[in-house]
């Protein structure tokens, strides 16, 4: 009986004299023994046949077969067809395996016992012995068939496979000159078997100037063949799973020509690194141009780039002149097919970056848009840049070791000075003495600071570009506004210290309170309807104001004196009352004088919240029941204060209230409660003096809604629902080192589907709203932000920093109300070339959504909301030559600083795209603060000019907003 082994290693060879040894070598270097080798010369008219002899004859595990097939497809399956083990190797006669390669595939292939094949990853070994960085696909273990319907994931030699399945299937397709493995592949994964991944590079495989797979022509049109097949039934396999019987489905919109691009485009780059370019751009058309492709497009190109010119990663740079010119048309061609060159451009900046990142940069390295160099920081000297150099990547030589990698956009030469300013920016500086260099640093740029910049420099351009800037924002043709006035701060807390020149102060502004609102007015009417029936003869009116109720209350009563500590509100209360002969007006301050005696009515609402303590609470209750003639009424209006009662609906002040105040004078002897009328806001009280002969009763209590609509000056103070902590308590009691920066875009019911990730609807952001204010959380700007970052110091309480991108006219409409009435505010990021108009960047989702007029940023800014820049055009920043980045930065920053009559210091990355050269560059264009593509909390170690944000998504519930919220809080 034949001996089987458990694997059949076949190995096709023609004319391979040169590299056939090493590959059998490898094979007799195994760990594991049970194999046998077929060895299928191919028709060779060189030493092949000899060296295949010699190993038949050294070792009875070779067998050896003559073909004529003369191509790679025919030789295998004659190989197939002698072969005796259970799994299948295909080692071609110029590839290598290590020699754990065996031991470590069977070994998964045992763990996995329904899997029809292993696979590991692999190596290019370059003419020159170098070997390319590893590289393996893991999504052809999770993903089998959707892979190699696409695209050929693994080298041919880099698996083992089951061979019973492969002679099911009929081996490779000899009608196909290249890529018959792929298409190999593509049916075994048909068949909806499992596939091991040994997670290592065991398989090696020579490059060679001559391979067959190098006709690109050739390699594409078979290519063509094998994705339509695997988007497509095919009838060789017979026995298909059933979820890939009719092919793979086009999940995403990546199509059948999208696969095909993507192949074409390795070859494309491949023939542009061994100086062809046979490709055409036009069928690359169908690549997708998105950004967040950019990356993954420059890794196939570097790929082919590196095949192509038969270079390792740390040789391609220094050989940009050999293939610079054709890969940057290439790349032209392709913005123009997309018909878009910032994405183009795009490509061309992540192309680069990864052609440096891999380099030593021992000589200067000119690329199409970046140059490469070694800079020496002891001794630094003017940079000229070559023409269409936009950008620099350098090594910041100390000692002969690199000190520092610095990146950035540059504009124009390169100066002593400029150098000077990179190297104290990034190079530790001793302070042992030992080293000058810093003190020698600094005492070459102050001599200079003051001097008129090269024009032809860095510096020299961008005052070039703040000068445009600043003329184009000058003659906008925009009619100029007058800027909104600096909002006032609050007035002093300390008026129990002089509480007269407070009060004047207070009222230094005519109607603080904005007494006429419908929500004062109702108070003002429930008041008049808890007044006692029957005749009142003298009323007193305590802390009257201005004399808006009191003008009610005057037709009510007899004789009405009506008195406030402010002389001022007194003289415009006086002057509105003017035409009720029946009211006298004084000044009073009932907290220290005497009050007169024998009032029938005594009114004092919205005002005992400010007395010092209970302690004077009582002792004042005590002065007003003195007042009272026997039988009379006090009637008090107060709001309810969470300090009281914190798990109930109430106002944030830091004060007792109308539930403190109504037990206080409940308390109080002499008096009792008569009537109540409560709403959840606030009650009004209706005290009686207890005469001799009247007998206390029960009170009529009756609770009514608030029906007016309520100011934002009111409802900014409300907690509704009552509050778990209060915003003072945990400012005195927590400290932190991170705070969360929430990132909205649109706050509306409807909109594009496509875009619901980056809507709330109102109702959703009004609840998180609510829970930020429920839970003592107070809004800070990203200027604070940047000053506890500098001065590295913790954050007090809970601040939250909230941010709208894009400047939406529903931030106008529905958020900022919204904020407003929870006592917190935002930053809002404009594309300020765009204000007034819409968002054009979405309108392949759907009709664009308006963005705010500069009139309405005007409003917004003079109520409280802050804006920064969402750079001018909103188009991605990392496909924008360094100009014209700059220019962007500059005038979207003079713009909102126009509108809102405020510096404007930050800055948020559009689609939050950054790049190297976007933090430096913000900088010298007056930023201090910016917002990128980093997700998580910001924290005191945080760099201020890629700061993160938490983005806020409009497709998730309000506990994973309170569970987001509280991570940070920790």
């Amino acid at each position: 009986m034949a001996y089987n082994p458990l694997v059949s290693i076949v190995v096709p060879a023609h004319n391979a004299e040169v590299t056939l040894t090493r590959a059998l070598d490898c094979l007799l270097d195994q760990e594991t023994a049970d194999w046998e080798v077929i060895i299928v010369d191919d028709a060779s008219t060189d030493r092949t046949p000899a060296i295949i002899a010699a190993y038949v004859e050294q070792d009875a595990r070779f067998r050896t077969l003559s073909s004529c097939a003369k191509s790679p497809a025919g030789a295998r399956n004659n190989g197939i067809s002698a072969a005796r083990g259970h799994w299948l190797m295909f080692l071609d006669a110029d590839d290598w395996v290590d020699a754990s390669f065996l031991t470590k595939m069977l070994a998964a292939l045992e763990t996995a016992s329904d899997a029809v094949a292993a696979y590991c990853g692999s190596r290019r070994v370059m003419p020159d012995g170098v070997l390319t960085p590893a590289s393996i696909a893991p999504e052809v273990a999770s993903q089998p068939f959707e892979t190699f319907a696409r695209r050929c994931a693994i080298a041919t030699h880099a698996l083992l496979i089951d061979r019973a399945t492969v002679v099911e299937l009929g081996g490779f397709d000899v009608s196909l000159s290249t890529c018959e493995g792929w298409d190999l592949w593509q049916r075994v994964a048909r068949l909806g078997k499992n596939w091991v991944m040994v997670d290592e590079p065991l398989a090696f495989y020579r490059t060679s100037p001559n391979a067959l797979t190098r006709n690109s022509r050739q390699t594409l049109a078979d290519a063509e063949i094998i994705i339509a097949r695997g988007f497509a039934t095919d009838p060789r396999v017979k026995h298909p799973a059933p979820a890939h019987a009719n092919g793979t489905i086009s999940v995403g919109g990546r199509t059948a020509s999208e696969a095909l691009a993507w192949f074409a485009l390795w070859n494309a780059a491949s023939d542009c690194g061994s100086g062809g370019g046979s490709i055409k751009p036009q069928s690359l058309r169908a690549l997708p141009a998105g950004r967040k492709w950019a990356r993954e497009i420059a890794k196939v190109t570097f790929d082919g780039l590196m095949v192509g010119s038969l270079s390792v990663p740390a040789h391609m740079a220094a050989r940009w002149d050999m293939f610079g010119g054709a890969i940057t048309e290439l790349i032209i061609e392709l913005g123009k097919v997309w018909g878009d060159p910032v994405a183009g451009r795009r490509l061309q900046y992540h192309l680069e970056q990864m052609l440096l990142d891999a380099d030593d940069l021992a000589a200067p390295r000119r690329l199409a848009r970046t140059f490469g160099i070694r800079v020496d920081a002891r001794n630094p000297t003017s940079t000229e840049l070559p023409e269409g150099i936009d950008q620099i990547y350098a090594y910041l030589m100390m000692d002969g070791q690199i000190g520092a990698i610095v990146q950035f956009g540059v504009l124009g030469k390169v100066t002593g000075r400029h150098w000077i300013e990179l190297i104290l920016n990034f190079l530790p500086q001793k302070d042992d003495g030992a080293d000058t260099s810093s003190t020698l640093a600094a005492d070459a740029l102050s001599t200079t600071a003051e001097r008129r910049p090269d024009p032809d420099s860095h510096f020299g351009k961008l005052a070039q570009l703040i000068s445009e800037a600043r003329e184009l924002v000058r003659s906008s043709a925009e009619a100029t506004q007058p800027h909104p006035a600096p909002r006032r701060a609050p007035a002093s807390s300390g008026h129990n210290k002089d509480r007269t020149s407070f009060w004047n102060q207070y009222f230094a502004t005519e109607d603080p309170w904005n007494y006429s609102s419908p929500y004062e007015q109702e108070k003002y009417d429930r008041q008049l309807e808890i007044l006692p029936a029957g005749p009142i003869g003298r009323a007193l009116e305590l802390a009257c104001a201005e004399g808006h109720f009191t003008r009610q209350l005057a037709p009510r009563v007899g004789q009405l004196t009506a008195t406030d500590i402010s002389a001022v509100a007194i003289e415009r209360a006086r002057a509105r009352c003017s035409d009720h002969p029946n009211v006298e007006f004084g000044v009073l301050d009932f907290f220290a004088d005497t009050l007169p005696s024998e009032m029938d009515l005594i009114v004092c609402s919205e005002v005992l919240y400010y007395l010092d303590d209970i302690a004077v609470l009582r002792r004042i209750a005590k002065n007003f029941v003195e007042a009272l003639a026997p039988g009379g009424s006090f009637i008090n209006a107060h709001a309810f204060v969470l300090r009281d009662n914190i798990e109930m609906t109430g106002f944030d002040w830091n004060t007792f209230g109308a539930q403190t105040i109504s037990k206080t004078l409940s308390e109080t002897e002499g008096i009792v409660l008569a009537q109540s009328i409560q709403t959840e806001l606030y009650r009004i009280d209706r005290f009686r003096r207890l005469s001799p002969d009247h007998m206390a009763t029960e009170p009529v209590i009756d609770h009514v809604p608030v029906r007016a609509p309520i100011g934002i000056g009111v409802a900014r103070n409300i907690v509704w629902g009552g509050a778990r902590v209060l915003r003072r308590d945990v400012v005195r009691s927590e400290r932190r080192q991170r705070i969360p920066v929430l990132m909205y875009h649109s706050v509306a019911d409807e909109g594009p589907a496509a875009l619901a990730r980056f809507r709330l609807t109102p109702a959703a952001f009004a609840s998180q709203m609510a829970w930020l204010r429920a839970n003592g959380f107070h809004a800070l700007m990203s200027e604070q932000l940047e000053w506890f970052i500098a001065n590295h110091e913790p954050f007090a309480g809970r601040p939250v920093l909230i941010t709208f991108d894009d400047g939406f006219q529903n931030f106008a409409d529905h958020a900022w109300p919204i904020l407003r009435a929870h006592d917190l505010t935002a930053e809002v990021f404009l594309v300020t070339d765009l204000v007034g108009e819409s968002a054009k960047w979405d309108a392949v989702s759907g009709p664009p959504t308006r963005l705010m007029d500069a009139g309405t940023v005007r409003r917004l800014a003079a109520e409280g909301a802050f804006f920064g820049s969402h750079l001018a055009t909103h188009r991605a920043i990392d496909g924008l030559s360094s100009s014209e980045l700059a220019a962007e930065l500059l005038r979207s920053r003079m713009f909102v600083e126009r509108w809102t009559g405020r510096p404007t210091r930050a800055f948020a990355a559009p689609f939050s795209v950054t790049d190297r050269r976007l933090g430096r560059l913000a900088k010298e264009c007056g930023y201090r603060i910016g917002f990128g593509g980093r997700h998580g909390p910001a924290d005191l170690n945080s760099d201020a000019i890629d700061l993160p944000r938490i983005e806020i998504r409009g497709d998730r519930s309000l506990d994973d907003f309170v569970a987001t919220v509280e991570a940070v809080l920790g």
